[in-house]
């Protein structure tokens, strides 16, 4: 962070265990990608964390999949601006959903969505995982009250 944030004296952090929570509990997400030509792209997703990862899904043919199949890097963030978690890192294609994750990706989507959306297990199988991408982190900002619990996290 730029001097003057005062980010120097923190004298707190957020638990990751915090950090799990909020990116479990959460309903809504923003994605944010890049074109190909450089411009930026943001969308609204569901999504569900899962094994140290957050899970999604969604037709190949949406502008932010082609935008990920060219520069797979990309950034979430949850809606609180109060409460912040802000996840960096890669949205890459799964080789293959296998029975065990998709059962427990179709029961935590069916715990938060339902009844809007209640997938089955076997949604996410056959080519290209069925539209499935989780987005693998690197690195995590979370803060409660900036600047004094800013708090990094480096996978």
């Amino acid at each position: 962070m730029p001097q003057g944030y005062g980010v120097e004296t923190a004298t707190a952090f957020v638990a990751w265990e915090e950090v799990v929570a909020r990116l479990t509990d959460s309903k809504h997400y923003w994605l944010a990608t890049t074109r190909p030509d450089g411009p930026p792209h943001v969308v609204p997703r569901w999504g569900v964390w899962l094994d140290e990862r957050f899970w999604y899904d969604g037709s190949p043919e949406t502008l932010h999949v082609r935008n990920l199949d060219v520069d797979s890097r990309c950034t979430l963030t949850l809606e609180s601006g109060q409460e912040v978690v802000i996840v960096e890192g890669k949205s890459l294609r799964p080789d293959a959903v296998g029975d065990d994750l998709g059962e427990r990706l179709a029961a935590e989507y069916s715990r938060k969505y339902a009844p809007e959306y209640r997938p089955s297990p076997d949604q996410w199988s056959g080519e290209l995982a069925g539209g499935m991408r989780y987005l693998a982190p690197e690195k995590v900002l979370a803060w409660n009250a900036f600047p004094t619990d800013l708090t990094r996290f480096r996978f």
